[in-house]
C-alpha cells in the first residue's frame, strides 16, 4: 500500500524526501523538458493509458506518480495536445472515481470482527483517499498555473497581427476544461466524504488547500464572468463552510476578499445564501456578521474602500438570507454611532432590506409574532431617526431606502404621513443629492398611494365629513364617538400595520393606487368619490374607513403645503432639482393635488435655461399637459395658458411655442383652430379669447412666418374692426401680426391693402379711440409694424407726427386763445392737456427711436446685396486672367473696398446725426422736438406735479439720447438728476433700464458716472433695485462694464430684505464666478475692506462672505487668499475688522499648503490674538486641518493650536496687567487732586455751615496728609492695601453713626471739603475712598 499524500505548500515540496515522514513522494520524476514535442507526446499518451487502463488509484503508485508529477509541474511547457490529453485523463479519472466512493458503503459489514475481511476494505479506502487527493491536488494545480499564464498574457504587450495568426492555432480552448475541473472538484466535496475520512471533519490539509485555490481564483474578475466557474467556486465555498465547519478560515478570507475587491461582493453574498439554503445552516452567515458586528468602527473611517465593500455585502446577504439576518441585526446596529458614513448607509439599506422582505410572512405563536413586529417597528423608527443624519450621503440613503420600500408597499398608513412630513422637510435640505431623493420619494409616495388616484383637499373634506356622520349614526350618541376614533387613528399607527378589513374597505371605495402609466387626468369639476356615502358593514369596518380618510387628507395637505417650496427648487442651481421637482409636479397634477397647476406655470420660464437637459424636461412637460389629441383642445390649453400668463411667462411661451411648431409637435391642425378661435368661427368665442388666439399665432409665426400669410385680410377686419374697442389688446397684437409677416406676405399686403392698413395705423397712433393704459402699448406696436411694412417708412412717419401734433395742439383752439396775446407759444404750452402732451412726446421719441433702427437696417442690407453680388461676380469669374488677378491685388493694396465700407459707415452716422441734429443750425421736425423735451423735463415744478408726464417724458428724453452722443452728454446731469431725485419708482426704474442702453451705446460718456449708475442699487424701492441689479449684471457679464470698485453694493444685496433681488444678486456673483479664472478671487479682498467698514450687522456680513467664499473652488486661489487675508492684518487696527478678517479666513477650504502658508504668516497676525473671536475663528480652522491632514502635517497642526493658545494665553494677561496699572494710575490721581481741593476750604466752610453740619470730628493734622499722599517714595502698595482692609470694615451708616472721640474739633468747611471730594479720614490718620469702601460692601 502506497503512503499516504499530504498537500504541500508548493508542488515542488514534492521532490523532498524526508527520513522521518511517511508521505507519497516524487522519487525520480522524468525529465521531460528534454524531449523533443513527439516525444514528448508520447510519453503523454503513454501516460494516459495506464491512467485509463489501470485501476483509478493507480496514480498512487510510485512510477505513474512521478510521470504526472513532471508533467504537472512543467504544464506550461506543453504543447496544447498534451495539455488537453493530460487534463481529461486526470479529469475522467477523478470523475469516475467519486461515484465509486459511494460503492464503499455498500461493501459487506456484517462480519466486523475477521480482520482478515477487512483489511482489503480499510486497505481500498485509504487508496481511494489518496487517489482523491492526489486527482485534486494536481487538477486545482493545473487551473493555477493556467490562471496565472493567462494574467500574464493579458498584462502583457498586445501582440500584432501577424503574431496572433502566427500563434492561433497553438490555443487551446481552457474555458470549458477549468469549469468542468472546478466543478468536478465541487461534486467531489458535496459527495460523503465521511466514508474515506472517517468522520464529517474532513483532513484540515485537504480542505485548507482546496479552499485557499477557490479563494485565489476568486480574485481573478475574468475568471467569474464564467457562470459555470463561478457556480462551482461558490459550491466549494458553501460546502467546505458549513457542511465540514471550516468558519474561521473561511470567514477571514470572505471578509478579505471583501474588504480588497469590489466585483466579489454580489457573488461571495450568492454562495453564502447558496450554502444556507442547501444545508439548512446559517454559521457562516452568522459568523460573517459577527465578525463585522467585532470590527472597530474607527477602522472604517480610515479604509473607505473597505467600508463601501462590507456595506454592499450586508446588503446583498439581506437580500438573499433576511430572516437570518433580521435575527442578527442587533450586533450590526452599534455601527450608527460610527463616522463612517457609508456603513450608516448600508445600514439603512439593509434595514431596508429586511422590513421589505424579512417580515412578510410571520408564521409561529403568538409571542413570536408579536417579538418580529416590534422588530420590525423598532427598524422603522431607526429609519425615521437616521434621516437627520450628519452625512447627506447617509440622509440620502435613507430617503432612497423610504422609496424602495413604498415600491414594495411596505408602508403602513399609520408612518405614511410621518415619512411624507420627513420628505417634504428634507426638500430644503442644504445638500443637493438629500433634495433629490426627497423628491424622488414624494413622487414614488404619489404613484403608490392607498388612498386613491385623486387626491384634492376638498374632496376628502367633504367624503370624510359624510363618514363621520355615518359613524356617529351607528354608534350611539354619548359624546365619546370622537374619542373612539381617536383612539382607533392612535392604534393603526402606533401598531403602523394596515388591518386587512380597513384595506377592503378602501378598496370598496376608491381604486388602487394608480400608476404614471394609466393615470387619467380629471377635470377641475370631477369629484373624487361618489356623492352617495357607501353602506360599511359594520362598525369596525368604518371606523378603520374613517381613520384612512383622515391620513388621505393629511397626506393631501402635507403635498399641498410643498408647492411653495417646489417653486423655489424649480430656480435651483442644481439642475437635478430642477428635473425632479418638475417630474414631481407633474404626478401633483395628476392627482390633483392643490396648487400644483399655478406651480407648474413657474416652470415656463426654464424654457431659456442654458442646460439642455432642463429645456427638455420643461418641454416634455408642456407637451405632456398641454397637447392633446384633439386639436381643439390643445388649442383651448394654449388659450387659457395664454390668458393666465404674466408678461415674463409669455416671454418663455413665445419660446417653447415657436420651438414645438418647428419640430411638428403643435401640428397645422392646432394652427386652424387658433384661427378658428380668432375669427368667432368657434361658439362662445370671447374677444380676449380672440386676441390670445392672434397673439399664439404671431408665436408661432416667429419659427414659420407663412402662417400668418392665409389670413390677412382677418387680421386687419378683426384686428382693427369693431372688437379692438372692446378688446383694446386684439389691436396691439394685430400689430404684432403685421411685424411677424414674410416678405412675400409684406408685399402682397402694400399692393393690394397698403393705404387701408396705414391709414389704421396712423389712426391708431394720433387717434383716442384706444384707452389710455394699453394705448402706449400699441402704439409702440404701430409704429415698429408701420417701419416694417411700408416701402418709405420716413416719409409716412413725418405724417404721423405732425398728425399727432395737429390732434393735440388743435389750431381752432389755439387761435381763439392767441388773440391779443403776444408769446403764442407760450399759451399754446399752457393750454394743452397733460395725457395728450405724454402721447405726443411718446409718439416723437419712439418715431425717432425706429427710425435710427431702420438706418442700421439699411445699412446691413447694403453690405449684404454688396456680399451676394461679390460673390455672384466671383463664382462667374472663377478663372481669371493675369491682368485681373493683378488689378485685383493693386485694388486690395490701395484700401478701396475699405473705403467704400469707411464711405457707407460715414453715410450712416450723419443719417443718424440728422435723426436729432442737436448741433446744427438747420433743425428738422424730430430735431426741434428733441430740445422741447429737454427743456420739459428741466421744469421739475411741473414734472413733480404730474408724475405720468415725468415718466413719459423721461422715457422720450432717454431715447433721444441714445439716439445722439452729443445730445447724451448734456443731458446726463439731467438724466441722473432725476433718477436720484424722482418721486416716482417708475420714473427711477424707467431711467435705470436707460442707463443700461447709454452704457452699452455710449460707453466712453457713461464710465465716468459709473459710482452713480452702482447708487441705484441703493435705492429704497425694491422695484428700482431689482431693475439696477438686472442692468448692471447685463453689463458686467457681458464684458460692457468693468468690475470696478463698487462691487460691494452688489454684495450688499446679497442679504437683500427683498428675495427676488437677494436671488439675482446671488445668480450674479454664481454668473460671474464661471468667467475666466474666477473674477471673485480678486475682488473678494476689496470686497472684505469696503464692507467691513459699512455698518453692517455681523449676520449680514457673515452670509454675504460666506457665499461669495463659497463660489471659489480652485485649491491655488484658495491658498493664494490665505496668504492674502493674513496681510490684511498688519493694516487694520480695528477689532471688529480683525474678527471679520479671521472669520473669512475661517470659511476658505484649507488645503495642506494652506495650512502651511497660514503657519508660516504668525508673526503677521500674531498681535490680534488677544481677541477672543479671532481665537474662535482660528480654532475653527485648526478644526478644519486635523480632518484632512496627513499624519505628519498633523502634527504640525497640534503644534500651532498649542503656540496660539499660548500666545492667546498670554496677550490676555498683558493686557489684564495693562488694565489694573490704569486703574491704579486713576486711583493715584484722584488722590492726588483731593491735596488741591483740601485748600480751598472758605467757601466749603460756608457751604457746610449752611447745610446745618457742625458736629463731626476728624484729624486735625490735614498738613500730614498732604505730605504722605505727595511722598510717593514712601507710601507702598502694603499701605493701600491697609486701607483698602479698613475702608472694608466701615460702612456708610457707621461713618455717620459713630461717635469718634478727638482732641480736637475742626471747623466744619474742612470735613465738607473731604466729603466732597469722597474721602474720610479716621483717628489714626488713614485716608480712604468712599466710593471704593461701598464697592467693598456691595461685594461683601
Amino acid at each position: 500500500m502506497a503512503p499516504p499524500f499530504i498537500f504541500p505548500p508548493k508542488i515542488e515540496d514534492l521532490e523532498r524526501v524526508e527520513e522521518d515522514e511517511d508521505r507519497l513522494c516524487a522519487l525520480s520524476p522524468p525529465d521531460i523538458t528534454s524531449l523533443r514535442s513527439s516525444h514528448l507526446e508520447e510519453f503523454v499518451k503513454g501516460l494516459s493509458f495506464d491512467l485509463s487502463d489501470k485501476e483509478l488509484f493507480c496514480v498512487e503508485d510510485q512510477d505513474v506518480f512521478d510521470r504526472v508529477y513532471s508533467l504537472v509541474r512543467n504544464f506550461s511547457a506543453l504543447t496544447p495536445s498534451c495539455k488537453f490529453n493530460l487534463v481529461e485523463s486526470l479529469r475522467s479519472n477523478l470523475s469516475v472515481l467519486i461515484p465509486n466512493v459511494d460503492s464503499l458503503s455498500r461493501a459487506p459489514q456484517d462480519d466486523h470482527d475477521n480482520d482478515q475481511e477487512m483489511s482489503p476494505i480499510l486497505d481500498r479506502i485509504v487508496s481511494h483517499r489518496n487517489a482523491l487527493k492526489i486527482y485534486t491536488f494536481f487538477l486545482l494545480h493545473i487551473v493555477l498555473v493556467e490562471q496565472s499564464a493567462t494574467q500574464d498574457a493579458n498584462n502583457s504587450s498586445k501582440m500584432t497581427m501577424s503574431n496572433r495568426k502566427k500563434n492561433s492555432g497553438n490555443l487551446w480552448n481552457w474555458e470549458p476544461q477549468r469549469a468542468r475541473i472546478v466543478g468536478l472538484i465541487a461534486n467531489s466535496l458535496e459527495i460523503n466524504l465521511a466514508l474515506l475520512f472517517g468522520s464529517s471533519n474532513l483532513d484540515e490539509n485537504y480542505l485548507g488547500f482546496v479552499v485557499k485555490c477557490a479563494f485565489s481564483m476568486f480574485e481573478n474578475a475574468a475568471l467569474l464572468k464564467d457562470s459555470d466557474t463561478k457556480d462551482a467556486l461558490c459550491r466549494i465555498i458553501g460546502t467546505c463552510a458549513t457542511k465540514y465547519h471550516y468558519l474561521t478560515q473561511s470567514c477571514a478570507s470572505i471578509l478579505h476578499l471583501v474588504h480588497k475587491y469590489d466585483f466579489v461582493v454580489v457573488h461571495l453574498a450568492e454562495a453564502i445564501a447558496l450554502a444556507e439554503e442547501k444545508y439548512a445552516d446559517g454559521s457562516l452567515a452568522v459568523s460573517l456578521i459577527r465578525e463585522v458586528g467585532r470590527a472597530n468602527v474607527k477602522d472604517y473611517v480610515r479604509d473607505t474602500v473597505g467600508a463601501e465593500n462590507i456595506g454592499r455585502f450586508l446588503v446583498e446577504l439581506a437580500d438573499r438570507v433576511p430572516k437570518l439576518m433580521s435575527t442578527n441585526i442587533g450586533i450590526l446596529v452599534p455601527h450608527f454611532g460610527g463616522e463612517s458614513y457609508k456603513i450608516r448607509s448600508a445600514l439603512v439599506g439593509l434595514f431596508g432590506k429586511l422590513i421589505a422582505k424579512a417580515f412578510k410572512d410571520i408564521e409561529g405563536d403568538v409571542s413570536s409574532k408579536s417579538v418580529r413586529l416590534r422588530s420590525k417597528q423598532a427598524m422603522l423608527e431607526i429609519l425615521l431617526e437616521r434621516c437627520r443624519d450628519a452625512s447627506a450621503y447617509a440622509r440620502s440613503r435613507v430617503l432612497q431606502v423610504w422609496g424602495e420600500l413604498c415600491e414594495e408597499h411596505a408602508i403602513s398608513i399609520g408612518l405614511w404621513n410621518e415619512v411624507a412630513m420627513i420628505a417634504a422637510g428634507r426638500l430644503e435640505d442644504k445638500s443637493s443629492i438629500v433634495r433629490k431623493s426627497a423628491l424622488n420619494l414624494l413622487i414614488m409616495m404619489l404613484q403608490h398611494n392607498p388612498f386613491g388616484p385623486l387626491l384634492r383637499v376638498a374632496s376628502f373634506e367633504a367624503t370624510l365629513e359624510k363618514y363621520k356622520e355615518l359613524l356617529s349614526e351607528q354608534e350611539p350618541s354619548d359624546g365619546s364617538i370622537l374619542n373612539e376614533i381617536q383612539s382607533n387613528n392612535n392604534t393603526i399607527e402606533a401598531n403602523s400595520e394596515i388591518d386587512g378589513t380597513t384595506m377592503e374597505a378602501l378598496a370598496m371605495e376608491k381604486p388602487d393606487s394608480a400608476t404614471d402609466s394609466c393615470l387619467p387626468y380629471a377635470g377641475d369639476g370631477d369629484i373624487q368619490r361618489d356623492s352617495s356615502v357607501l353602506n360599511v358593514g359594520n362598525l369596525e369596518h368604518a371606523r378603520a374607513l374613517v381613520a384612512s380618510l383622515e391620513a388621505g387628507l393629511r397626506f393631501s395637505k402635507c403635498l399641498s403645503e410643498t408647492m411653495p417650496i417646489l417653486v423655489q427648487l424649480m430656480a435651483s442651481s442644481s439642475v437635478s432639482d430642477v428635473e425632479s421637482t418638475i417630474i414631481l409636479l407633474m404626478r401633483c397634477r395628476q392627482f390633483q393635488i392643490d396648487g400644483s397647476e399655478a406651480s407648474l406655470r413657474k416652470m415656463l420660464p426654464l424654457v431659456f435655461s442654458q442646460d439642455k437637459s432642463v429645456y427638455e424636461a420643461v418641454e416634455r412637460a408642456f407637451i405632456e399637459i398641454y397637447i392633446r389629441k384633439s386639436s381643439v383642445e390643445t388649442a383651448k390649453n394654449l388659450l387659457n395658458l395664454f390668458l393666465d400668463s404674466s408678461i415674463g411667462d409669455l416671454a418663455a411661451l413665445e419660446f417653447i411655442v415657436a420651438s414645438l411648431v418647428s419640430k411638428g409637435d403643435i401640428s397645422t391642425s392646432v394652427i386652424s383652430a387658433l384661427w378658428d378661435f380668432f375669427s368667432f368661427n368657434v361658439g362662445g368665442v370671447t374677444a380676449a379669447q380672440s386676441s390670445g388666439a392672434l397673439s399664439i399665432l404671431c408665436m408661432a409665426a416667429k419659427s414659420s412666418p407663412r402662417i400668418l400669410g392665409s389670413h390677412l385680410l382677418d387680421i386687419i377686419d378683426i384686428g382693427f374692426g369693431r372688437w379692438a374697442k372692446e378688446e383694446p389688446l386684439l389691436a396691439r397684437a394685430a400689430c404684432i401680426a403685421l411685424q411677424r409677416l414674410s416678405k412675400e406676405d409684406k408685399e402682397k399686403l402694400v399692393l393690394g391693402s397698403g393705404s387701408r392698413v396705414f391709414g389704421i395705423l396712423k389712426s391708431l397712433i394720433s387717434g383716442f379711440w384706444l384707452p389710455e393704459n394699453i394705448w402706449y402699448a400699441a402704439a409702440d406696436k404701430a409704429i415698429g409694424a408701420l417701419y416694417y411694412i411700408h416701402p418709405t417708412p420716413e416719409i409716412f412717419a413725418t405724417d404721423v407726427v405732425k398728425s399727432s401734433f395737429s390732434s393735440i395742439f388743435d389750431s381752432n383752439e389755439f387761435n381763439e386763445k392767441s388773440n391779443g396775446v403776444e408769446n403764442v407759444n407760450t399759451n399754446i404750452y399752457f393750454s394743452v392737456q397733460v395725457g395728450k402732451l405724454s402721447r405726443y412726446v411718446f409718439v416723437v421719441s419712439h418715431v425717432a427711436l425706429n427710425q435710427l433702427v431702420y438706418i442700421e437696417s439699411c445699412v446691413r442690407e447694403v453690405r449684404r446685396q454688396k456680399a451676394r453680388k461679390g460673390k455672384l461676380v466671383a463664382d462667374q469669374n472663377t478663372v481669371q486672367s493675369d491682368c485681373t488677378k493683378e488689378e485685383n491685388s493693386i485694388n486690395s493694396e490701395l484700401g478701396l473696398a475699405a473705403s467704400e465700407d469707411a464711405k457707407l459707415d460715414a453715410l450712416a452716422g450723419i443719417a443718424e446725426k440728422e435723426i436729432v441734429s442737436a448741433s446744427s443750425v438747420e433743425k428738422n421736425l424730430l430735431g426741434h422736438c428733441a430740445p422741447f423735451v429737454s427743456k420739459l423735463c428741466r421744469n421739475f415744478g411741473l414734472m413733480k406735479k404730474h408724475p405720468e408726464l415725468q415718466a413719459s417724458a423721461m422715457l422720450a428724453l432717454c431715447r433721444f439720447m441714445i439716439i445722439d452722443a452729443d445730445f447724451c452728454e448734456s443731458n446726463l446731469q439731467l438724466l441722473f438728476t432725476v433718477v436720484d431725485s424722482a418721486q416716482s419708482e417708475t420714473v427711477r426704474s424707467n431711467c435705470t433700464i436707460a442707463l443700461g442702453d447709454l452704457a452699452v451705446r455710449f460707453p466712453n460718456l457713461l464710465e465716468p458716472w459709473t459710482e452713480n449708475m452702482y447708487a441705484r442699487l441703493r435705492d429704497s424701492s425694491p422695484s428700482v433695485r431689482k431693475n439696477a441689479v438686472l442692468v448692471l449684471s447685463h453689463l458686467i457679464l457681458n464684458d460692457m462694464m468693468k468690475v470696478k470698485g463698487y462691487i460691494n453694493e452688489m454684495a450688499i444685496l446679497i442679504e437683500d430684505e427683498d428675495e427676488r433681488i437677494s436671488s439675482l444678486a446671488k445668480l450674479f456673483f454664481h454668473e460671474l464666478s464661471k468667467k475666466g479664472s474666477n473674477p471673485i478671487y480678486n475682488l473678494l479682498p476689496d470686497i472684505l475692506g469696503r464692507l467691513s467698514n459699512q455698518n453692517l450687522m455681523k449676520e449680514v456680513f457673515c452670509n454675504i462672505m460666506q457665499f461669495l467664499i463659497s463660489s471659489i473652488k480652485k485649491d491655488k486661489q484658495m491658498e493664494a487668499l490665505v496668504e492674502k487675508l493674513c496681510h490684511r492684518f498688519s493694516g487694520v487696527t480695528d477689532a471688529k475688522q480683525w474678527e471679520y478678517i479671521s472669520y473669512c479666513l475661517s470659511q476658505l477650504s484649507f488645503t495642506e499648503k494652506g495650512m502651511k502658508r497660514l503657519m508660516e504668516s504668525f508673526k503677521i497676525y500674531q498681535h490680534v490674538l488677544c481677541e477672543d473671536s479671532v481665537m474662535e475663528n482660528f480654532k475653527n480652522i485648526i478644526g478644519k486641518g486635523k480632518k484632512f491632514t496627513k499624519p505628519e502635517l498633523k502634527s504640525c497642526i497640534e503644534e500651532f493650536e498649542e503656540k496660539l493658545n499660548a500666545f492667546h494665553a498670554e496677550k490676555k494677561e498683558q493686557e489684564t496687567t495693562a488694565r489694573n496699572a490704569q486703574l491704579h494710575q486713576q486711583k493715584v490721581t484722584s488722590l492726588e487732586g483731593l491735596v488741591t481741593n483740601s485748600e480751598d476750604t472758605e467757601d466749603a466752610e460756608a457751604h457746610f455751615s449752611q447745610d446745618g453740619i457742625a458736629s463731626t470730628v476728624i484729624d486735625p493734622s490735614l498738613e500730614e496728609t498732604a505730605q504722605v499722599l505727595n511722598d510717593k517714595s514712601r507710601r507702598s502698595s502694603v499701605g493701600s492695601d491697609e486701607n483698602s482692609s479698613v475702608l472694608s470694615e466701615l460702612t456708610d451708616s457707621e461713618i455717620d453713626s459713630t461717635e469718634v472721640r478727638q482732641p480736637e474739633i475742626l471747623k466744619t468747611g474742612k470735613l465738607k471739603a473731604l466729603k466732597l471730594n469722597g474721602v474720610v479720614k479716621d483717628g489714626k490718620g488713614t485716608v480712604t475712598l468712599k466710593s471704593r469702601n461701598k464697592s467693598k460692601q456691595r461685594q461683601q
